[in-house]
């Protein structure tokens, strides 16, 4: 049976580390606010979190629906996935520190959210772009690096080798790292411009992802969703910018 995918259609957003996961394992999936048209899936989608699902209801997608087991929240969807997908630790220390590692990933992309929407999610960009520059300059003077050189070390430290985050085999983690790389490229293209010289075992890991078959015959496909600025990484000129200049030395 296929597993089912709740997300909104449009944008890669949270589902996309999901969607990653089921198509470099090569499982099948329905998402189902795009492939069941958008007004049939958006409606399933808002059944479901108006009480279909019920006593299960989930707060927000995405949510995954693999018979009558429903799963919410990307971190514990992926932790319930990746065994199942072979793409899991073999030992339980590597198992739990993998999902310690995409717990961090979650609280990194709620800090991308917030670069330009720092004040609430129901205003538009517009409403809050002087808080958003100052936002975006902090994280990526700040927050980023933090992120970026935490996540470099765990792959220097890896006692398997640097290959993957966490064992000698791809997992999630090495997938959702593979996003989170290609997405701080797509919003701050200026600020991360040289990244790979500073990182440059994410930028190996990155592209080794991205060469994996299955990921790349997704990566090439209509299923991958371009970045755009709907989702979670959006390219705003004037955040990048401004976190270029905030972050120069003074003379």
């Amino acid at each position: 049976m296929a597993y089912e995918l709740f997300y909104w259609p449009g944008i890669q957003g949270r589902g996309e580390f999901v969607r990653l996961a089921l198509e470099a394992a090569g499982a099948p999936y329905v998402d189902v606010a795009r492939e069941r048209g958008a007004g049939r899936g958006v409606a399933a989608l808002t059944a479901m979190l108006e009480g279909r699902a019920a006593p299960f209801t989930p707060f927000a997608p995405p949510f995954l629906r693999d018979g009558e087991i429903l799963v919410s929240h990307v971190a514990n969807i992926l932790d319930y996935l990746a065994p199942k997908l072979g793409l899991a630790p073999r030992q339980e220390a590597r198992r739990v520190f993998a999902h310690a590692l995409q717990l961090t990933i979650t609280d990194l992309i709620a800090e991308v959210h917030d670069t330009h929407h720092p004040i609430a999610t129901d205003l538009y960009f517009e409403d809050q772009k002087k808080e958003a520059k100052a936002r975006a300059a902090a994280f990526l003077k700040h927050r980023a690096p933090k992120y970026l050189g935490y996540f470099e070390r765990v792959l220097a430290d890896n006692p398997a080798g640097k290959a993957h985050a966490v064992g000698d085999m791809l997992t999630t983690v090495d997938l959702s790292l593979f996003q989170v790389w290609v997405g701080l490229a797509y919003a701050f293209p200026r600020a991360f411009a040289g990244a790979d010289k500073l990182y440059p075992g994410l930028a190996a890991l990155a592209a080794k992802v991205a060469a994996q078959p299955n990921v790349a015959a997704y990566l090439a496909s209509e299923r991958r969703i371009p970045f755009n600025e709907s989702g979670i990484f959006r390219h705003y000129p004037e955040l990048d910018q401004a976190a270029a200049k905030a972050g120069r030395r003074k003379s």
